[in-house]
């Protein structure tokens, strides 16, 4: 953790500062700190911007036997397209994240939400207060709810402490000896209760014994205690927790549960949720949470981003394009007018540009030329000309002013997925499918494809940036001695070979690419081949996955053995999620067995029907859907009754027929 805390937060120092260093060049210095830049963009860009430094300090040595100071970098241009990974307009909202996270660091419990359109930029807004929090030894982790997995029970959360769990894994043997000892002193016991929401915990803590069986409210009360209990173990005044909930307007039920109860008991922590206020209404589950929980339980304040505005659009293309404010105003004005000042649509755009070679690199000549001219060098790289003998980033406004783009981002996006090869198209389906966060093994399994073959048909996406690695196994999959990379590393880059897609507009105009009438299909498969092919432990954690694809195909399956086996499924879901408190996702779970079922189930898949029907009736009565409870306990008492009635019947029988 501390070589990780200095990687990110911690600046190099300066060579002049160190031994003999004041001997050292004040422009050498320089040039080394900016190779060490944290951030890519601060770096050198370009091998010639590089070069031409150190020849202009080698001419002033030949020259002049001393190396005098000037402005570095004046010559950097790369030749690489590549869009700033920084924030524009947005440094009060991030002032105001960080405020709030020095009042946790006193002791208090904040709620901060971001609100604002698709891609305005809610998640980067929270990504920049990362390091400063890293820097301050506090923990951030993160967790995104998923727009076609709604009914996974505490998906973010899960996501979170995974993240969470991870960074303590990369403390020493000592350290990790102590955390496991504080979470098994908050827990007790009951250790295997967390541990069935989030599976990488018994890294830490070891396999727990089986938690005691319990039923109603008490199920509820364990699991509510034990949850806040853990959270606790990581907030203090030493290390503060920073939980990040992306995409609120997803979230199920029981994670707006959780969630209340956390910002209600739990010290030193501060909650960010990211939210699109367009897509929710005041009935909608998520602003309801909200409104009870500022009435009673505590105080909620809300940062609403706003579109670029032109100036801030001109500054991400002047800086894309390396080019004077003034040079890239006639093409930003037609970015801002086209994308309405939308920050992801705004970069996506630039890049179909370039990919369209409507914008290009226009190389400058090798030869050496004097920094001493006064003028800045960036002047002869305009965005707008064919021209230019310095070179720079030229761009014909003709044409992009005549660019028919389209208002829906999804739209624009599948034509952007659809020039990639039809193989990548392919497997960017089935992604999209799995979640917008997939591992390679099993998205390798559902494309029914080696791993290494399934890596190679990503890499085209991973090339235009649609989709990200989240780790560097990736990079065992590429190269011409890739074979031997993966058997080196054997399982364990199966475990963290893991991608995500650039954007939710991405996962979602890849699924777009699904025919309509090949959905249900393609789930269906997708939920069989995860079946067949997933170890006993890996089913387990993944059940709710494999359940709501098989879900989705449900009418095409004919075979009442089928039928009965997803019955089967859904029974085993809707418990596991009744026993972490998701009594709304056990209701759909446990609704969907009992519709497989067939006509005569009392009598041909008794012991089936009578554990769907008696744990739907105690997830409605936990759920206080008292009306379905009666309903349903009645129907099911009275066809208990009619099959003991037959039983009796039948025992009668054969007493009369011995007799």
């Amino acid at each position: 953790m501390e070589l990780v805390h200095c990687h990110i937060a911690k600046l190099p120092p300066n060579l002049r500062e160190r031994g003999k260093g004041k001997e050292i060049p004040q422009v050498l210095s320089d040039i080394v700190r900016k190779l060490m830049a944290k951030n890519a963009e601060d770096r050198y860009q370009s091998a010639f911007g590089l070069k031409f430094d150190l020849e202009t300090c080698l001419y002033q040595l030949q020259e002049t036997g001393i190396i005098e100071s000037f402005p570095i970098a004046q010559r950097d241009v790369c030749d690489r397209f590549i869009i700033p990974d920084k924030l524009y307009g947005r440094e009060t909202e991030v002032e105001i994240l960080l405020q709030a996270f020095e009042r946790v660091s006193q002791g208090a419990t904040q709620m901060m939400l971001v609100a604002g359109f698709s891609g305005i930029g809610k998640t980067a807004v929270v990504n920049e207060v990362h390091k400063p929090i890293v820097r301050q030894r506090g923990y951030f982790i993160k967790g995104k709810y998923d727009q076609f997995q709604r009914n996974i029970p505490f998906s973010a959360f899960v996501q979170a402490f995974r993240d969470l769990i991870g960074q303590l894994l990369t403390e020493n043997d000592a350290q990790i000896q102590k955390w496991k000892s504080k979470i098994l002193s908050a827990v007790g016991e009951n250790g295997q209760v967390i541990i069935q929401v989030i599976p990488e915990l018994s890294r830490i803590i070891g396999i727990q014994p089986p938690d005691p069986e319990l039923s109603g409210t008490a199920v509820q009360n364990r699991f509510n205690l034990l949850f806040q209990k853990f959270t606790q173990v990581f907030t203090s005044a030493e290390h503060p927790l920073v939980m990040f909930l992306d995409d609120l307007q997803w979230a199920d039920s029981a994670s707006l549960m959780l969630m209340q109860l956390l910002m209600a008991e739990t010290k030193h922590l501060l909650l960010i949720g990211a939210y699109r206020d367009n897509e929710v209404n005041p009935a909608h589950p998520l602003m309801l949470t909200l409104s009870e929980s500022q009435k009673t339980l505590f105080t909620i304040n809300t940062i609403t981003l706003a579109p670029l505005s032109l100036g801030q659009v001109n500054q991400l293309v002047a800086d894309t394009l390396k080019c004077t404010d003034n040079s890239a105003l006639p093409l930003s004005k037609l970015i801002s007018q086209k994308t309405k000042g939308n920050p992801f649509f705004a970069t996506q755009f630039l890049k179909a540009l370039h990919q369209d070679g409507i914008i290009e690199f226009n190389y400058p000549p090798l030869s050496h030329a004097s920094c001493y001219n006064g003028g800045d060098p960036r002047n002869a790289l305009a965005p707008l000309s064919k021209g230019g003998s310095e070179g720079g980033w030229q761009c014909d406004i003709t044409q992009v002013s005549q660019q028919a783009l389209t208002d829906d981002v999804v739209e624009f996006m599948a034509l952007q997925l659809e020039k990639l090869p039809t193989y990548t198209q392919n497997v960017l389906k089935l992604a999209a499918c799995i979640g917008n966060e997939f591992d390679l093994a099993p998205l390798a399994v559902v494309s029914e494809q080696l791993e290494i073959e399934t890596a190679s048909n990503l890499w085209k996406a991973l090339q235009e940036n649609l989709i990200l690695p989240i780790s560097d196994v990736y990079k065992f999959y590429q190269g011409e001695d890739n074979d031997q990379l993966v058997v080196a590393n054997g399982n364990s880059s199966k475990q963290l070979a893991k991608y995500k897609f650039l954007h939710d507009r991405v996962q979602q105009a890849a699924y777009s690419l699904i025919p309509d009438n090949q959905k249900q299909a393609t789930h269906l498969k997708i939920g069989q081949l995860l079946l067949q092919n997933l170890s006993v432990i890996e089913l387990e954690e993944k059940l709710f996955d494999i359940v709501g694809h098989l879900n989705q195909g449900q009418d095409l399956i004919t075979q009442p053995s089928e039928k009965e086996a997803l019955a089967q499924l859904n029974l085993k879901a809707g418990s596991k999620a009744r026993n972490s408190t998701a009594y709304t996702a056990a209701k759909v779970y446990l609704q969907t067995g009992i519709e497989l079922l067939t006509a005569n189930c009392w009598q041909q898949q008794y012991e089936l029907t009578l554990n769907l029907y008696v744990t739907a009736t105690e997830v409605a009565y936990l759920n206080a859907d008292f009306f379905t409870t009666k309903n349903r306990k009645a129907r099911a008492v009275a066809i208990i009754m009619a099959t003991y009635n037959l039983f009796i019947c039948t025992a009668i029988s054969k007493y009369i027929l011995v007799q």
